[in-house]
């Protein structure tokens, strides 16, 4: 399955649209997608540590997206770097 992500932060550099579109298997997780990203990152966006896009937060519309949780067909998933400051 086709999977749209906007990226968001440090990781917007990656694609000048801020978005990126992977394919999946159907029934993958949120971990499985953050290792297809990372990956598509190293070789369209290797200023981009790949560490990270294991700390960023996957998310939708309505809710985070944790590492076990399966890949929400038919939505546009947001990748949220860490942030730091007060």
């Amino acid at each position: 399955m086709k999977i749209r992500i906007a990226l968001y932060g440090a990781l917007r550099e990656a694609d000048a649209s801020g978005r990126v579109e992977l394919e999946v298997p159907a029934g993958s997780s949120i971990a499985e997608l953050r290792e297809r990203l990372a990956a598509h990152l190293a070789g369209h966006a290797p200023a981009i540590p790949a560490g990270l896009v294991r700390r960023c937060a996957f998310a939708s519309a309505e809710e985070i997206l944790h590492n076990h949780r399966a890949v929400p067909e038919g939505v546009e998933l947001a990748v949220l770097p860490p942030v730091s400051g007060g």
